[in-house]
């Protein structure tokens, strides 16, 4: 149990950090507990975390603010706890980066089921699509790296995606051309979790968009009740 991926549990309520907690540690993950963005940071800091499930309401911060922090400096998968019923801060907190949501009230069993989708699609994508014979796709300049899970611009530097957002990309990149239903992409980027008017694709090529400085659209075109095409030349420089 203790070779588990290190979890750092961010809530400022008591009873779910103990709760989640002993059944983190009972499913055979490393716990880190925080009840505050102060005491997140200062873990972060100080261990090795590989995922953070992320409390929205905190009383020294915003989970928000948190998220988009963390995100900009880093990749680890972040899954977001809401109390909230609005749809626009679930949205908001999948815009700035995070991998997924659960609002609250919730069955520990689907957070560590979401946890483990999370970390199939960041950790073990690469190697489902066995993207091994590609060395690197080349497109518009950009060249992305399956292996590495990296993408730098025209000028090589690197393009910072979230696990999902390279996992988006490489959906494109292995089909170009190809038109891309909602429903596909959410299969690949999310899978049987997600529901029916799940709006994370659309998130996330929005994110794609803006990051790969696709502003006129001409890389990743929409299409009317069909979902979406990569429509730029790919080349894919294939191993040795």
């Amino acid at each position: 149990m203790e070779g588990g991926p290190h979890i750092l549990v961010v809530d400022d309520d008591q009873e779910i950090r103990r709760l989640l907690g002993r059944y983190l540690v009972a499913q055979g993950f490393r716990v880190s507990l925080a009840a505050s963005g102060r005491e997140m940071e200062e873990l972060l800091a100080t261990h090795r975390i590989e995922f953070v499930v992320l409390d929205l309401m905190l009383p020294d911060a915003s989970g928000l603010d948190l998220c988009r922090a963390l995100r900009a400096r880093s990749s680890v998968p972040i899954i977001l706890l809401t109390a909230l019923k609005e749809d626009v801060d679930r949205i908001i907190g999948l815009e700035i980066g995070a991998d997924d949501y659960l609002g609250k009230p919730f069955n520990p069993r689907e957070l560590v089921a979401r946890i483990r989708a999370v970390l199939r699609r960041t950790a073990g994508a690469e190697a489902e699509r066995k993207p091994a014979e590609v060395r690197a796709f080349r497109f518009a300049g950009f060249r992305a790296e399956p292996q590495t899970r990296t993408v730098t611009d025209p000028a090589g530097a690197e393009v910072p995606l979230t696990g999902a957002e390279f996992d988006l990309l490489m959906a494109f990149l292995e089909r170009p051309g190809r038109i891309l239903s909602r429903d596909q992409l959410l299969d690949i980027t999310r899978g049987r979790e997600a529901g029916p008017f799940d709006r994370s694709v659309d998130v996330l090529v929005s994110r794609l968009r803006r990051k790969l400085g696709d502003s006129t659209f001409h890389m990743l075109k929409t299409l009317r009740n069909g979902g979406y095409q990569f429509s730029v030349k790919v080349d894919a420089e294939e191993e040795a």
